[in-house]
């Protein structure tokens, strides 16, 4: 009996059920084996780990459909699959969160509290919050093995923390030390190079007086866009070669509201022609001038509080915010004299990542980590093949940071995150230790009692970049350590290449050493992934309030579409432009294969989908048995080399196109004839494709091919069959490329669409019965027509096809090209011949001026020198299109009014 299907496909019918009877199966698990018993290799994918303040959107979205989809193909092809989940601490943002929570609810903050109330409020928060973001992600259909899940602040990702950092300890390779470092005001800590965002804002640039000391009347100008910070000049730097301050170098300057004396230095670094020819220097609050001031020794001063106040170094200015005390600072000078012009300009500002406020460089007690000696074996894993990058791009982004690494600052000035395992005596002396050491115990190092623990916590990603092995039990040489490790394959976005990649690489290299070095690097292929745009290609951002929220899309159209539709969207090394109403694509698609299995369903009589290309005698059974065995090739290549979008479009081609609208529709008419051979070939064929083509489809579109699996099996009464999820990987038995059939196919279709053609060239209708008089010079075309006619002219509704070698053109008719055949379709006389005429003229008129401006492009050589190999292509397939649609046209003008 076969399986009834609704008339549509309702995503909402199925999915849910689907997702949890994979769970009760334990279908995610990795399996030791496979078929007969044979040792499976291990395939391993860590998730990049979300934040627990996290939710779902498009980002995450693309990555979880790409990491699904190889997690699924490599468990299809007999690999011992696994896909480890979990999530990130997160410091800054989930401290944030709780915070701000704690004050609206409460009205109190977390330094009322104390350190450890507000840590128990911070885990009650993510306790019950925490995992939000893995249960979107099963609904998107990701096939992570859950009952692995791990978290960077659980106690064994703990305890892999403090070994690390203890190692690196122990190595020198992590000290502490008063250096500049970005300071964000509004979360009071420091963030990292690598945690700042720079925005094109409108400003000021003022341009101040400094009174030369002994010169009454004469200044020195300098132009600063920010004012406030001359409380902490130390100096003023100028070309020696400038002549108009030269003559001041070994000079002092007054800094106004201070009054004291500041030199004036020689710095050939400075550029004569750029500004005032001036550069106040402040060591304590611009990077360049720390550098600049450590080379003249001149004194760091700090004019700021954590909180962004100004502090006792401001002066008269003490107590006030940053920003009103630059308006005060300005409307000063400009009182005394000393503001000689403003100027509107527009600049890059520093933005934490995290608060999107303002970053102020300070210099702060912190600790680093020394990188370049955790550089070097992360450079070379590239450079010896042993990690590549997709697309390859990227490798550079890779190696430019690593080959200028600065060393990093991974101390963080919060509550929430990995405490510093270092403890200090009365006299500072610093110990870092695997265990907690008791407050009053012996400190190992100096015998004195210990009288505190560092208070700061790791930067998040200093515990995050231990990731591909802490997961796995690290620093216990534990049997899924020795079995895992390392993994094979990892997704991510172009943000975190050197915030978390490769630091990742850094990593595994240092901590790993227990391997050999060629078995250290965490993965061998980082893929990185495309940046999902808005419709007019901006970023899709909350402020912006551009986003498109994927739980909503998934709801409206289902997963499946939502995946299909991204990969669609999503050429390999392009970045997607995204509106709601593409996600239309992938739901077409899906209903498509549903309407196509349900079909196929409804048809199959008993059939046991053995349909074999050796066995196969119908042209179109030869055929779409030789373009399954095609597509399976071709898919299979795609994912190996990760060109997802490459398998999407193959697949897409080859349900819609070649079994929708060709195979189908040609198999109707022999499924009419009850149980003849030819019925029970064609049912055979529709089976054999239908079953393939679902397992193709499944890393792609998970729920729905399930739904369809189970509904072909039932109908064949195939009771014991594995689940798809589980199911093996078509492995192409019994098919192979038949060249001869997609020749002659190809010759068909060709006809078919010359004259389908016709019919909208002359406005004829697309069911309108008519005539055709085919030319086929050739003695095997017309063989072949002749022995195809039936098919060619239920497809192409015609009553009557003429096949002949040679014929004049009939009067009154159309003119169709197929490759080396011709057809005519004379014309009733209901056609308005002279209308018919004057609109072919204007279309020519059309495409000639079309044909034109592509042609001046593919002539431009800034064009072809500039333009994406993919724009190219489409461009000179344009241009080829527009050919052959002018000789069509021309064809049909020619000689017409006959």
């Amino acid at each position: 009996m076969p399986t009834e299907l609704s008339p549509r496909y309702d995503p909402k019918e199925h999915e849910d059920r689907v997702y949890a009877a994979w769970l009760a199966a334990d279908s995610f698990a990795p399996r030791a084996a496979v078929a007969g018993g044979a040792a499976a290799a291990p395939y391993v994918i860590m998730i990049p780990p979300p934040n627990v303040t996290g939710v779902l959107h498009m980002g995450h979205a693309l990555n979880g459909t790409l990491q699904d989809i190889v997690i699924r193909y490599q468990r299809k092809k007999g690999r011992e699959a696994l896909w480890v989940p979990g999530t990130d601490h997160a410091g800054i943002a989930t401290q944030a969160v709780v915070e701000k929570k704690l004050f609206q609810e409460r009205g109190v903050k977390r330094k009322d509290m104390g350190r450890e109330a507000f840590l128990a409020e911070v885990w009650k928060w993510k306790d019950e919050h925490g995992d939000q973001i893995l249960r979107q992600f099963q609904k998107l259909g990701c096939s992570c093995d859950w009952s692995r899940t791990h978290f960077t602040f659980e106690p064994q990702f703990s305890s892999a923390v403090r070994e690390a950092f203890v190692r690196l300890f122990e190595r020198g390779l992590v000290y502490r030390g008063a250096r500049l470092v970005n300071w964000d005001c509004v979360l009071q800590t420091a963030v990292s190079d690598d945690e700042i965002e720079y925005e094109e804002k409108k400003g000021k640039l003022w341009h101040l007086r400094y009174p030369v000391q002994g010169e009454p009347e004469r200044f020195l100008v300098v132009a600063t866009t920010r004012p406030e910070t001359m409380l902490g000049d130390s100096g003023v730097a100028v070309n020696p070669a400038d002549e108009r301050w030269r003559d001041l170098v070994g000079k002092h300057v007054i800094l106004p509201f201070h009054e004291r004396p500041i030199p004036v230095v020689a710095d050939e670094t400075v550029e004569i022609g750029f500004g005032t020819g001036a550069v106040k220097i402040t060591p304590g609050h611009d990077p360049a001038d720390y550098e600049r001031g450590a080379r003249f020794k001149l004194p760091i001063v700090n004019i700021l509080n954590k909180d962004g106040t100004l502090n006792e170094n401001g002066g008269p200015f003490a107590g006030l915010a940053r920003e009103k005390a630059r308006e005060k600072v300005v409307a000063e000078l400009e009182a005394r004299g000393l503001l000689e012009k403003t100027q509107d300009i527009v600049h890059n500002v520093a933005i934490s990542d995290r608060s999107k406020s303002a970053v102020e460089p300070i210099v702060s007690e912190q600790w680093f980590v020394k990188m370049r000696p955790l550089a070097a074996p992360a450079i070379q894993a590239v450079k010896s093949g042993a990690l590549a990058f997709r697309p390859e791009r990227w490798t550079k982004v890779y190696l430019d940071w690593l080959e200028n690494v600065r060393d990093w600052c991974i101390s963080r000035q919060l509550w929430w995150g990995h405490q510093i395992p270092v403890w200090y005596d009365e006299d500072g002396t610093p110990c870092a230790s695997r265990t907690d050491l008791a407050l009053g115990s012996k400190h190992p190092l100096s015998g004195k009692p210990i009288v505190r623990q560092d208070e700061d916590v790791l930067d998040t990603w200093a515990s995050s970049w231990l990731w591909p092995f802490a997961t796995l039990g690290w620093p216990e040489r534990t049997p899924d350590l020795a079995r895992y490790y390392p993994t094979q394959f990892l997704s991510t976005a172009r943000e975190i290449i050197y915030l978390w990649v490769a630091r990742m690489v850094m990593a595994g290299y240092e901590f790993m050493d227990h391997l050999p070095v060629e078995q250290r690097c965490p993965f061998s292929v980082c893929y990185v992934h495309a940046t999902v745009l808005d419709g007019k290609g901006r970023r899709m951002s909350k402020s912006a309030g551009n986003g498109i929220d994927p739980l909503e899309m998934i709801d409206k159209y289902g997963a499946d579409a939502v995946r299909y539709s991204l990969l669609l969207l999503t050429k390999e090394g392009q970045d997607v432009k995204l509106s709601p109403d593409r996600f239309e694509q992938g739901a077409r698609f899906t209903n498509k294969v549903w309407n196509a299995a349900r079909f196929v369903l409804l048809n199959l009589g008993g059939a046991r989908g053995d349909g074999t290309s050796a066995s196969a005698e119908a042209l179109e059974d030869r055929w779409i048995l030789s373009r399954l065995a095609r597509v399976r090739t071709e898919v299979d290549g795609a994912l190996e080399q990760h060109r997802f979008n490459d398998a999407a479009q193959a697949l897409y081609r080859f349900v819609w196109n070649d079994f929708c609208d060709w195979y189908v529709e040609l198999a109707k008419s022999r499924l009419s004839l009850g149980d003849s051979p030819s019925a029970r070939a064609a049912r055979g064929t529709l089976a054999r494709v239908l079953r393939d083509m679902l397992s193709l489809l499944h890393p792609f579109t998970p729920f729905q091919t399930e739904v369809l699996w189970g509904a072909l099996h039932e109908t064949l009464g195939e009771k014991s069959v594995a689940p798809l999820v589980t199911a093996k990987w078509p492995d192409g038995a019994g098919l192979s490329i038949d060249e001869a059939a997609e020749a002659e196919m190809a010759t068909l279709m060709e006809l078919v669409g010359a004259v389908r053609s016709v019919r909208a060239l002359a406005s004829l209708g697309e069911r309108k019965k008519l005539s055709a008089i085919v030319i086929a010079a050739h003695a095997s075309d017309r063989e072949l027509l002749a022995r195809q006619a039936a098919s060619v002219q239920a497809l192409g509704y015609l009553e009557r096809m003429d096949i002949v070698a040679s014929s004049e053109r009939p009067p009154r008719s159309a003119v169709g090209i197929a490759g080396r055949l011709t057809v005519y379709i004379p014309l009733d006389d209901d056609v308005d011949l002279d209308k018919l005429l004057g609109t072919l003229r204007g279309r020519v008129v059309k495409l000639q001026g079309a044909l034109k401006g592509c042609a001046a492009k593919l002539e431009n050589r800034g064009f072809l020198d500039n333009a994406e190999p993919e724009v190219l292509a489409a461009e000179r397939q344009r241009f080829a299109d527009y050919n052959v649609e002018l000789e069509l046209l021309e064809r049909n003008l020619a000689g017409s009014a006959t």
